[in-house]
């Protein structure tokens, strides 16, 4: 069982009717046998023991396209296939930035609230949470994500849990350049701001000096899990932008990442093989640029803990309006001029635009709790339908220890188990001297509701 070892499977698995099983495979057809229904897979591209997926329910279908489908519970079909009714042009948008897709099908399966992330990207059957299901298709760059990894990780995988980078790290780099052909640059940057913010709120959380917060960490001894944060990610994709930027820009680190791709697909492979490649790579295409990489203190961006020793440079245009929307909320507060705000104030914000005029609030936090409330009756954000928007309201709320939003905060963490959202909203609400005693009885109440790891990760959080 490691990321190291790849094969292929094919399976029949008999069920009991009228439930279906899908796998993350081809399906090759399905025959009656008495009160069950046998199914039969084939997956022929070798892949991770990891990547081997099987659900068994009550489930139903809807075609998005010849080669997408969508698979939920059928009360929620419909508003799956809306929801995600644009992934056929994010698969082909994802071929024509990296290469033509190899897995025949992509399927995605809306799981029940308690899975514990985003997504996973099981291939030909990526399974995501319903927090997605933003009514507006708001949040479907998770989706890019998810589809992304049909490339990193799915066909070059990390060789094991250290170098864990390659996989997420060029995931989210590969979907925001998809994001970037799809929604325009300003998506990009914005998305690049939020993951920013986000890895410095994990380094802050594990600390600077934390050997686990350095992008190839040590983890012997280690469960793969307690490492789990946004530092793969957003420090991993921070370097690959750092490193387009060095080298001269997409027009000469596309061809690059193609051939990484290419090179490597159907290994697994580790930080070393990734480095020796991008030096083969630049010393046979543009030996000039190797002069660049050898100016790199590797060492600084591979082993060390904390932030990345260089900052990159985002376009502060797609920003502005929200931080100066925030920053009037902010100036507002010394005599409580609130009535000068509208409800139209955040309308032509897209979700990235709303979650950083929240995330700018919140660097001020503890605000007063008539602001708080001012900002709320004036935006609505306590029953805000879009999961990000609303944790990000909730958690600002809570760094203020603005209590009037418990009963919202409870619900959240109710009625889903996504780790991104119930990890930091139960850490804040047991920071809060009033909310310990409430954050500690939910989850006792809810601690089945959650997956495995999600418990254990936030009894740990919580001491309990």
């Amino acid at each position: 069982d490691s990321p190291s070892v790849k094969i292929s499977y094919s399976a029949n698995v008999r069920v009991p009717k009228p439930l279906t099983a899908l796998m993350s495979a081809i399906a090759t057809g399905s025959r009656n046998e008495g009160n069950s229904t046998v199914f039969s897979f084939e997956q022929q591209t070798t892949i991770p023991s990891y990547l081997i997926a099987l659900v068994v329910g009550n489930l139903a279908s809807a075609k998005i396209s010849d080669r997408c489908a969508v698979w939920s519970e059928p009360e929620n079909i419909d508003a799956c296939a809306w929801e995600f009714a644009e992934m056929e042009t994010i698969l082909q948008t994802a071929e024509d930035v990296i290469s033509p897709y190899l897995w025949g099908r992509y399927d995605l399966l809306v799981l029940p609230p308690s899975f514990p992330y985003g997504g996973m990207e099981n291939p030909c059957l990526t399974f995501v949470t319903p927090t997605l299901l933003a009514g507006d298709r708001s949040l479907t760059d998770v989706i890019a994500h998810e589809i992304a990894h049909s490339w990193s990780g799915n066909l070059v995988t990390a060789k094991n849990w250290e170098h864990f980078w390659l996989n997420e790290g060029w995931t989210t780099f590969f979907e925001r350049k998809i994001v970037s052909r799809l929604s325009g640059e300003d998506a990009r940057q914005l998305s690049c701001v939020i993951g920013e913010a986000d890895l410095l709120e994990s380094i802050d959380f594990y600390g600077k000096d934390n050997p686990l917060t350095a992008l190839v960490p040590k983890l012997d001894g280690v469960d793969p899990d307690d490492a789990y944060s946004t530092v793969p990610y957003d420090k991993g994709a921070h370097l690959l932008y750092y490193l387009e930027h060095l080298l001269g820009g997409p027009a000469v680190f596309e061809p690059y990442m193609r051939s990484y791709i290419q090179t490597y697909q159907g290994q697994s492979i580790g930080t070393e093989d990734w480095k020796s490649h991008l030096f083969s790579y630049f010393t046979s295409n543009d030996s000039a640029k190797v002069e660049l990489l050898n100016s790199i203190e590797w060492d600084k961006w591979l082993t060390a803990p904390g932030m990345p020793p260089v900052s990159n440079h985002y376009d502060e245009r797609p920003q502005k309006a929200c931080l100066a929307l925030a920053d009037r909320w902010l100036n507002a507060a010394s005599d409580c001029a609130y009535d000068q705000f509208l409800s139209t104030d955040i309308e032509e914000f897209s979700t990235m635009q709303r979650v950083i005029f929240l995330s700018r609030l919140a660097d001020s936090a503890p605000l007063q709790s008539s602001m708080l409330a001012a900002i709320d009756s004036t935006y609505k954000l306590t029953g805000y339908r879009n999961c990000e928007v609303r944790f990000g309201w909730l958690a600002l709320a809570l760094k203020s220890n603005y209590m009037d939003v418990s009963s919202a905060v409870v619900n959240m963490l109710s009625t889903q188990g996504r780790m991104k959202y119930t990890r930091p909203l139960y850490r804040l609400l047991h920071a809060c001297p009033d909310g310990r005693s409430l954050a500690e009885q939910t989850f006792l109440r809810m601690r089945d509701f959650y997956h495995p790891i999600c418990a254990r990760m936030v009894e740990k959080d919580l001491g309990l």
